[in-house]
């Protein structure tokens, strides 16, 4: 392992972990740790010990086991160590990760508003957003990612989620709707149809976990899901009255 280059602790080798690794290890060392993950190419698997001693540590595991992978690496997060997640939503990380990691860390929450389908084919051009905790200096961060050529927005936890809830509850949850009919395809198509047959697609094979997240750990989610099926039933309501006139 070069000595001049920084090492990145990535725990969680899942479909976004293994993604992020092969995009990082331009740049950086990756020692990663998961238990349940495959081998991955070009990535020293470490204890979660051995991840959490890292300068960086990245917390790519689902937003439901956060909490308990902050106790455990807590111990082991050397003074001044930069932490940061990369979960959909941000108020509920990042109040997990204060009140687990010890005082010594600097927190950083990321949203890449992205992942391994819809970035297929290179990152540039994708957008990321940067939720710094109070008084953190996100600019290093920023920088590697404008390098990386993605988009930077930087934002509050609460702005996040307002506006995730907008963007990403609805889109996901109009797409597994979409999804759970399971319309075989047809011999031929709209291009309206095909854009939102795309738009399910890059959802469709997205973990429980993700889009329990995203609908339910966003604090603004449920207020948008009331409104849209509120929509719906209005819409239905009208349909039904004009048929019987």
């Amino acid at each position: 392992m070069a000595e001049d280059r920084k090492r990145i602790g990535l725990i969680g080798l899942g479909a976004f972990g293994r993604f992020a690794a092969g995009h990082l290890a331009a740049h950086f060392d990756i020692l990663g740790h998961d238990p349940d993950a495959p081998p991955v190419a070009g990535i020293e698997r470490v204890s979660l010990e051995e991840a959490a001693v890292c300068p960086v540590v990245v917390l790519a595991v689902p937003v439901q086991a956060l909490a308990q992978t902050c106790v455990a690496i807590a111990p082991d997060l050397p003074a001044g160590a930069l932490v940061l997640d990369v979960a959909s939503v941000k108020v509920e990380p990042m109040r997990v990760m204060r009140a687990t990691l010890p005082g010594h860390v600097r927190i950083i929450g990321t949203h890449p508003l992205f992942g391994p389908q819809s970035a297929a084919n290179g990152l540039a051009g994708q957008s990321i957003v940067i939720c710094p905790d109070a008084g953190i200096d996100a600019s290093g961060v920023a920088a590697l990612c404008e390098q990386l050529g993605l988009d930077v927005h930087l934002s509050d936890a609460d702005t996040h989620d307002r506006a995730m809830a907008d963007v990403q509850a609805l889109t996901h949850l109009v797409s597994r709707v979409i999804a759970e009919l399971d319309i075989p395809p047809p011999p031929y198509t709209t291009r309206s149809y095909d854009l939102l047959r795309q738009a399910t697609d890059l959802v469709r094979n997205d973990s429980d976990e993700l889009f329990q997240a995203i609908e339910q750990l966003n604090p603004y989610a449920a207020a948008l899901r009331k409104r849209f099926f509120e929509a719906a039933r209005a819409f239905d309501g009208r349909l039904e009255a004009r048929t019987k006139t």
